[in-house]
């Protein structure tokens, strides 16, 4: 702690820095305790610049700094502090249990979990990440029924098999349901509500991309896009909303493409329509916040999953043009400069 006013000179400062510290011995297990050094310069009055004095301010010990050699602090016992704070016990029962421990404020266990596009990619990992931090009751939808319930399926097979849960413990329901077809949406939600009574967590990750340049994008095309990804999106989350009397959580799956312009592949109602996506978390994020819901969305790059494996797949010279845009060499060299 430097006791210096502005007006002392720079050579004073400088030789002072490295002496004027307080030295203070450990919180534990001893008491606090305050050393000065009167052998400091800065305490010898030839040290200071003419008219200091009157604004010297006089060093004293601090009036909280007095030492009371009966006040001792001992160590903590091991996890006392988890054992405090539920948020952050790791310890026992409850806390992801299906495979590993996870911190409790991070726990899903006693949440009801719903996954739109969930039979694979990105949906799939996630209901699973759900599941692998204790949840226990967990929908997977998507367009297929048979696709939902084989997802259902593999997944409590997995947790029973590799992890610690026991066969049906975990309430996974696999649910068939078009998601640009509103009437779809409600009766799936309404299935939902008849299954677990509520809704604590929600995930829109039902969505499909296609490339055609603007001229050439059948008009149909787009709108079936903007069904799924956007209207799809849309209802889903109000649907689940009403699910949420006491509050809740709603992550919609955006892309980078809300922001950024992928090149060189031609997707541009795929890009406005992400772009929809991230907005309209933001505004039902403001509108529903008095409700205790929380809206946010995520917007991942590329993943290679079966929908961008096929888009790859179907184009070869695409991989090669995204590695060859990446400006690494060049970027580097720029850094370098």
């Amino acid at each position: 702690m430097s006791l210096l006013r502005p007006f002392v000179s720079r050579s004073v400062a400088l030789a002072a820095r490295s002496s004027t510290r307080a030295v203070i011995a450990p919180i534990f297990p001893k008491s606090v305790r305050w050393v000065s050094q009167p052998s400091n310069p800065l305490y010898d009055e030839k040290a200071y610049p003419e008219g200091y004095r009157e604004h010297r301010v006089e060093v004293h010990e601090p009036k909280h700094a007095s030492v009371d050699e009966s006040l001792v602090f001992e160590d903590p016992e091991p996890n006392a502090y988890a054992k405090a704070d539920p948020g952050h016990d790791v310890i026992g029962e409850g806390h992801g249990r299906h495979t590993k421990r996870t911190l409790g404020s991070l726990s899903m266990e006693g949440k009801v979990c719903v996954v739109t596009g969930a039979a694979r990619g990105l949906g799939n990992m996630m209901a699973r990440t759900f599941v692998e931090s204790g949840a226990d009751a967990i929908v997977l939808i998507d367009l297929r029924k048979e696709d939902a319930e084989l997802a259902a399926k593999d997944l409590t097979d997995w947790f029973v098999e590799h992890g610690e849960a026991k066969p049906g413990e975990i309430r996974a329901l696999g649910l068939g349901c078009d998601v640009a077809n509103e009437q779809s949406v409600k009766d799936t939600f309404a299935a939902i509500k008849e299954k677990f009574g509520r809704l604590d967590c929600l995930v829109t990750a039902a969505g499909i991309v296609e490339n055609f340049v603007a001229h050439e994008y059948p008009t149909e095309k787009v709108r079936k896009l903007l069904d799924i990804n956007v209207m799809g999106t849309w209802t889903c989350a109000l649907e689940g909303a009403k699910l949420m009397p006491e509050g809740g959580s709603i992550i919609m799956i955006g892309s980078m493409s809300g922001s950024v312009v992928n090149v060189p592949q031609p997707q541009t109602p795929y890009n406005f329509s992400k772009a929809a996506v991230r907005h309209m978390a933001r505004s039902l994020a403001v509108e529903w916040a008095k409700q205790n819901i929380r809206v946010n969305c995520i917007a991942p790059g590329y993943t290679l999953t079966n929908l961008t494996k096929v888009i790859l797949d179907n184009n070869p010279v695409l991989r090669d043009e995204w590695i060859h845009r990446i400006p690494m060499a060049s970027s580097s060299l720029f850094l370098f400069s």
